[in-house]
């Protein structure tokens, strides 16, 4: 953005970074704002917008990995229209979508949008096309038939996706599950206090509910939930880990051969994640 004049013949901006910049009458750029500009009104209204900027960036990356983990089909129009947007924009560019313009489903990576020119998107051929769907689906990776030949090819046109998608870590359910209801790979993970578990958990974004950690997924028409054993005595008390389960809404038990494949990986994925924030023993070696 351009300079906006501040008191005493200094001029601030919003920075790329998004921090606000300073320069004095002679056109120099300084490296912080001058203490005597704290309080200018110019100073005070482009820190609140590069707030605002933050969360607006924030709530679209969440809105599009709500998209990508529930593979929901997405209005191409929508996407057209939000494109204008650097923060929805940054969002969407590079993700993986599966698209049916009528010749047949088409995968590749999004590189634009334009709601007169369509979707451009770079197919596995190396090939860019513009798309007219009505709708784009953006696919959990487990999904993704394709996915390392998609990851090697996301490597060569040196992607960046800021919704994890390609580069996800993905879980497969084995095939020996059947009259099991839990996963005992992750259990016995030790914490010297349940506060840095509950800590771990806020800092990756699961929720706790009475001593789970949990994640929900929408699949199959019904919301599935991860729930992994954190504890629930006193918070400065030691834990350790226990089972991941998956359950209902409602608490019904979901045999582990009826979860699906989304609902499996974000579960194994949650559980991974907690279990390796766990307290880990040195081994003793004789003397």
């Amino acid at each position: 953005m351009g300079w906006l004049d501040a008191a005493s013949g200094y001029q601030v901006r919003l920075g790329e970074n998004g921090r606000v910049q300073c320069r004095n009458g002679k056109g120099k750029l300084l490296s912080s704002v001058p203490a005597s500009l704290k309080d200018d009104p110019g100073v005070v209204q482009l820190r609140q917008l590069a707030e605002w900027l933050g969360r607006h960036q924030a709530e679209c990356l969440a809105t599009v990995d709500g998209w990508m983990v529930r593979s929901l089909p997405v209005p191409s129009a929508l996407i057209a229209e939000v494109w204008a947007d650097a923060a929805w924009a940054g969002a969407l560019r590079d993700l993986v979508v599966t698209a049916d313009d009528g010749d047949g489903t088409e995968t590749g990576f999004l590189r634009d949008a334009d709601p007169e020119r369509g979707l451009g998107v770079v197919t596995l051929d190396g090939d860019t096309r513009r798309l007219r769907p009505e709708v784009v689906r953006i696919p959990h990776p487990v999904l993704l038939d394709d996915l390392e030949e998609l990851r090697e090819f996301g490597a060569e046109l040196d992607v960046a996706q800021k919704v994890q998608q390609l580069f996800r870590q993905t879980f497969t359910r084995p095939v020996d599950v059947a009259g099991r209801t839990s996963v005992d790979d992750y259990a016995g993970g030790k914490f010297e206090q349940l506060n840095h578990a509950l800590s771990r958990c806020r800092t990756l974004g699961y929720p706790v509910r009475g001593g789970y950690a949990v994640y929900s997924a929408f699949e199959d028409g019904r919301v599935v939930e991860a729930r992994y054993w954190l504890g629930s005595d006193y918070p400065e008390a030691e834990t350790s880990t226990g089972q991941l389960r998956w359950a209902l809404e409602d608490g019904t038990e979901v045999p582990l051969a009826d979860v699906g494949p989304v609902a499996w990986s974000e579960g194994m994925r949650m559980a991974a994640a907690i279990h390796a924030g766990r307290v880990i023993e040195e081994a003793v070696v004789a003397p």
